[in-house]
């Protein structure tokens, strides 16, 4: 402790003056006995310790320009900390208050817990809604976005206990508003709500609309849909039916998205994270269908075996991300060529892939494979700006000419393969 008093009171700036201060009164003692010449030093040097103090008179008003700045600032944070524990205290006891009012959406979301897939969520949730808020003049809707393309569509509609269509696939004026301001939607009469003019709304179905409640399914910043429901009659809905429903919401879009990310896990299960295709399990587990509803229509079905060729040279010399690249240009191509309804095309393991032809004769079979090959060894890959080209070695097989059973069908292919190896590859061989 004594040792950092001492080296703060050595880097203080008022050191230097006091030691000037002490040089001056030994001058002017010096001066006033022995020499008064030394009066004119002494003046220099007043000069500089005067100069010296309005140098540190700016930087103590620098100094405090800037601790006065800080504490604003604090002052700022503090502020703004205590409204985000206020607003976070306001959400906690809302939350809390819709524990305690809503205590029937216990069976809700027991039901919707039990529920795995986004088709059954969103049957039950309907159901659920309709249970709860339901008679014969209410129509329920559920419109969920695509996955993809992000566009609304309908999941899930019903009036009373019956399934109805609805003509607006993609929603109303009134589910646009909803979907471009994400807030909840009370209209008490269609008819003399200020914010839409019904008289230039054109009807897309005959359903006569005179109130309805809307709310935005959201989980964090996610927007997954809109669940609504309407009336042909005025006022049949009130601000504490759209709190219920708020509530409903809430709750049925984490189902919704707990089932999203279900099917999106058992999708990651049987297809390949890298390339999109299926997996060899996945494969194997549909070959014996495919070759019994070939055996019932009597019609044949070919398999195809992939190897890239000298893929591991090409690794070692571009790198595995570069060889990641050429095996997502493949399975792309392969989807390309066979999208067929029926065909499959699986990441066989490694940079071996492989594709199953429901109802192929060998020739046609053939045709494929030699298309196949060919667009692969056309299609020039950009790596580390050098222009590259991959090649690949087919074999085919074909059932019931080759093989009587799945496992057969894959070693006959496979051997073909190999043949197609060894008399230099970029070749389509069929079964000897």
């Amino acid at each position: 402790m004594t040792q950092k008093l001492k080296t703060q009171l050595f880097n203080s700036p008022v050191v230097p003056i006091i030691i000037l201060l002490v040089f001056l009164v030994g001058f002017f003692l010096f001066a006033a006995v022995f020499e008064p010449r030394f009066f004119m030093f002494l003046s220099i040097g007043l000069a500089i310790c005067i100069s010296y103090l309005f140098v540190l008179r700016d930087r103590l008003i620098k100094k405090q320009s800037e601790i006065k700045l800080w504490i604003q600032n604090y002052d700022e944070q503090m502020n703004l900390v205590e409204a985000d524990i206020a607003q976070e205290q306001i959400a906690i006891e809302s939350f809390r208050e819709k524990i305690v009012n809503y205590s029937q959406l216990k069976g809700l979301t027991e039901r919707l817990s039990m529920c795995l897939t986004q088709e059954d969520t969103s049957k039950t949730l309907s159901a659920e809604v309709n249970r709860l808020f339901g008679d014969k003049d209410t129509t329920i809707i559920l419109y969920l976005f695509h996955s993809r393309t992000g566009a609304l569509g309908i999941s899930s509609s019903q009036k009373g206990q019956m399934r109805i269509n609805i003509k607006s696939k993609k929603g109303d004026s009134f589910d646009q508003w909803t979907v471009k301001t994400m807030q909840p939607l009370l209209i008490e009469d269609t008819k003399s709500d200020y914010r839409f003019d019904v008289e230039k709304i054109v009807p897309q179905d005959a359903r006569d609309i005179g109130s309805l409640i809307s709310v935005p399914l959201m989980v964090g910043n996610r927007a997954l849909g809109i669940l609504r429901i309407d009336s042909s009659d005025q006022n049949h809905f009130t601000t504490e039916d759209l709190r219920f429903l708020t509530t409903i919401g809430d709750l049925g879009a984490v189902a919704i998205e707990n089932a999203q990310l279900y099917e999106r896990v058992e999708q990651l299960a049987i297809k390949d994270g890298l390339t999109g295709l299926y997996l060899r399990r996945y494969l194997l587990e549909r070959m014996p269908e495919e070759i019994s509803r070939q055996l019932r229509r009597k019609n044949q079905l070919a398999f195809l075996m992939f190897d890239l060729d000298k893929f591991k040279q090409y690794n070692d010399k571009f790198g595995h991300i570069a060889g990641d690249i050429v095996l997502r240009t493949v399975s792309m191509l392969l989807r390309d060529l066979f999208k067929e309804p029926g065909m499959l095309v699986c990441r066989y393991g490694g940079e071996e892939f492989s594709v199953l032809l429901p109802d192929c004769t060998q020739q046609k079979a053939l045709e494929f494979a030699e298309e196949a090959r060919r667009r692969i060894s056309e299609r020039t890959i950009i790596l580390r700006r050098e222009k590259t080209r991959i090649t690949v070695s087919i074999g085919v097989a074909v059932f019931p000419k080759d093989a009587q059973n799945p496992k057969e069908l894959i070693h006959k292919a496979d051997q073909a393969l190999y043949r197609a190896k060894e008399e230099g590859r970029n070749k389509v061989c069929v079964v000897s």
